[in-house]
């Protein structure tokens, strides 16, 4: 990957988009545009769709999403309309061009991190940049406009792992916290995704196809948005498929690797729950844990597979 003038000033409006829809509902477009592009691909066209919008500069999570995040960070300094982690919300609707400018900058920002991290040796092919840049993106919009610390309003009187235990007025999913449920979720719905990932190998043999159901878990938080108590889950279903395409030629055995992918979705549940109490829960931005689990359970899947190839 080049720099292209043209794609560091479309990645300023992506940001400014996304910023005036919301983070969120860009996040869901993503969605359909991985949909839409793989769809591309198993037509039989190639993957400029897929790469330039889905995980471009028009939709790509570390240009809009990431400049929805920053936007909504800033929109909270300026306005009491919107909170710092209020990724749901439609920034136009306060009426104030600086927010949408952040999210313009943040989007930029996203497009040269995201530029920068994959020229970086082994570690740039070795983990989903993309995600990775997501969660660079969100600490420098933590430390630079969010208000305290890295780590947020920790418990002090608590202690060790306790100072970071969620509450009411400090969680992410509060239906994802318990470690039995959300093992659970993990490891089933990896397991579909990994059946769905060997399913589309069938297919289309010639063709690494590991965002399908990632696009389907995209798409799936718009109900997210309506209010409902709805599963995220698009961290366990791309991770499930990503270690279903590596491991099933190492494998060769499709039941095997049926559950490789499910027990690699369950990690990433679990690395979600972490980084979400880690780093997002008690902060006043967003620190996405579906991201902050993709890039390391990524560069693990890889890591391993090409120790054992």
């Amino acid at each position: 990957m080049n720099f292209d003038l043209l794609f560091l000033l479309m990645a300023a409006g992506g940001g400014f988009f996304a910023a005036a829809i919301g983070a969120l509902h860009a996040f869901i477009f993503t969605g359909f545009m991985v949909l839409l592009g793989n769809a591309v691909i198993m037509a039989g066209g190639g993957p400029a769709f897929l790469n330039d919008v889905a995980f471009g500069p028009v939709f790509g999570p570390h240009i809009a999403f990431a400049g929805g995040v920053a936007a909504a960070a800033y929109a909270a300094r300026v306005s009491d309309k919107v909170g710092g982690k209020d990724i749901g919300v439609p920034l136009i609707s306060i009426e104030r061009i600086d927010v949408l400018l952040v999210g313009a900058g943040f989007g930029m920002l996203g497009y040269l991190i995201n530029l920068g991290v994959t020229k970086i040796p082994w570690f740039g092919t070795h983990t989903d940049t993309v995600a990775f840049t997501v969660v660079v993106s969100a600490i420098i919009v933590r430390l630079a406009i969010g208000r305290g610390s890295l780590f947020g309003n920790i418990d002090q009187q608590a202690a060790g792992w306790g100072r970071f235990a969620p509450k009411d007025s400090a969680a992410w999913v509060r239906y994802h916290e318990k470690f039995v449920p959300n093992s659970f979720l993990g490891f089933f719905v990896g397991l579909l995704s990994s059946g769905l990932a060997m399913l589309l190998a069938r297919a289309y043999p010639d063709l690494a196809i590991a965002t399908v159901f990632f696009g389907i878990s995209a798409v799936s938080l718009f109900f997210l948005s309506l209010g409902l108590s709805f599963p995220v889950t698009h961290h366990i279903t791309l991770i499930a498929a990503v270690a279903t395409v590596n491991f099933l030629p190492i494998v060769g055995n499709e039941i095997g690797t049926l559950f490789i992918g499910a027990i690699a979705g369950m990690v990433a549940a679990w690395f979600a729950e972490f980084f979400a109490r880690f780093l997002h829960d008690h902060g006043n931005t967003h620190i996405d844990p579906p991201a902050a689990a993709i890039w390391p359970a990524t560069t693990i899947v890889l890591a391993l597979a090409g120790v054992l190839a």
